[in-house]
């Protein structure tokens, strides 16, 4: 193994970094829009455990909800539905649902800068 060898592992990381960092930026930044958009603080997204509970009552779930999430296996019914929830009160069927739990880093950009409404359901 000569010196070339181990930059190419650097450069495969230094990419994974900012795609990771880009990624990570793109959904804060969604999340954030996705929040203001149904009236709640943006940076409400920020703060563990209060943005679950933000995010509950975008979904129009109510507060003791968030106790759920502290629960294995009942969590993740809870979580579907409450991506369920938020995708219905922005006028979205359970397909977009669907998206938003599999693929967050398209769909939720697509709901935060998109034309859909906070309460279209």
């Amino acid at each position: 193994m000569g010196e070339g060898a181990s930059t190419g592992g650097g450069a495969g990381l230094a990419i994974f970094l900012v795609c990771w960092l880009g990624l990570s930026l793109l959904m804060l930044v969604s999340m954030w829009v996705v929040l203001k958009k149904a009236g709640q603080p943006g940076w409400a997204i920020l703060v563990p455990i209060y943005n679950v509970y933000v995010m509950l009552k975008v979904a129009g779930m109510p507060a003791w909800w968030l106790l759920l999430m502290f629960l294995p296996i009942i969590n993740a019914i809870a979580s579907i539905m409450m991506v369920l929830g938020i995708a219905k009160n922005f006028g979205k069927g359970a397909g977009f649902a669907v998206g938003l739990l599999f693929l967050p880093f398209i769909f939720y950009p697509v709901l935060a800068f998109g034309d859909a409404q906070y309460g279209a359901a």
